[in-house]
């Protein structure tokens, strides 16, 4: 019963009903993460998902449609945060600061946010077949547009000269890695998972790694 009201109050106008839509579909989202991080976008159903999300079927219907909706909230969701970590930065700001807080934000991501981030590693090894249109709307314009601030920076002497794209594919590999591909980490360390001294430790290393090999000096 409550479910039905709470999906009524919704589809009213104001505030609370804006703020119900928006729940409503964060916990639609939550429960998408765990059910495809699980099944697969084939194995996955709707029907799993409202019931991981406490909600009935009916209801998840209404906020995305279909499957696919749900599928592209969640990758697309976690690339936005990706995208978002970057932050405004311009040629005007001091690169060791700009990269050093973007390293960390993505490692950040990867312990909060690791179902997601192995769902869009999943579907990048099947050839991004439903994501392949917003990689090349919105992400290729994103890298094209930072590389050019790694070239305006290499070209004032900030950093040394580096092919910016690759620049990218090696923090997001280095940095993604800890969440898709935790459970060897976990081998290696004998743990049964990642810790925050872990997180923080491949947060300085990285950095150090990065920064040094763009002829950048860390921040002190």
């Amino acid at each position: 019963m409550e479910q039905t009201v709470e999906i009524e109050a919704a589809n009213g106008d104001g505030p609370r009903g804006g703020r119900i839509r928006e729940r409503n579909r964060l916990r639609i989202i939550a429960a998408a993460e765990k059910v495809f991080a699980e099944r697969g976008f084939d194995g996955a159903t709707t029907a799993q998902i409202a019931e991981a999300a406490g909600l009935a079927k009916s209801n998840v219907h209404y906020y995305f449609g279909t499957k696919e909706a749900i599928y592209r909230a969640v990758v697309a969701g976690i690339v936005e945060l990706w995208l978002k970590a970057f932050g405004d930065i311009t040629q005007d700001d001091d690169p060791a600061v700009a990269l050093t807080d973007y390293i960390r934000r993505k490692l950040v991501y990867s312990r909060k946010r690791p179902l997601a981030s192995r769902i869009f590693a999943i579907e990048i090894i099947r050839g991004a077949p439903i994501l392949k249109p917003f990689l090349e709307a919105d992400l290729k314009p994103w890298v094209e547009a930072k590389a050019g601030v790694l070239e305006r920076w290499a070209a004032q002497g900030k950093m040394d000269p580096v092919p910016a794209h690759h620049f990218f594919f090696l923090v997001w590999a280095a940095t993604q890695t800890y969440a898709d591909f935790a459970a060897q980490m976990t081998a290696v360390l004998g743990r049964k998972k990642l810790s925050d001294a872990d997180f923080e430790t491949a947060t300085r290393t990285i950095t150090r790694i990065v920064l040094k090999g763009c002829g950048i000096k860390p921040v002190s």
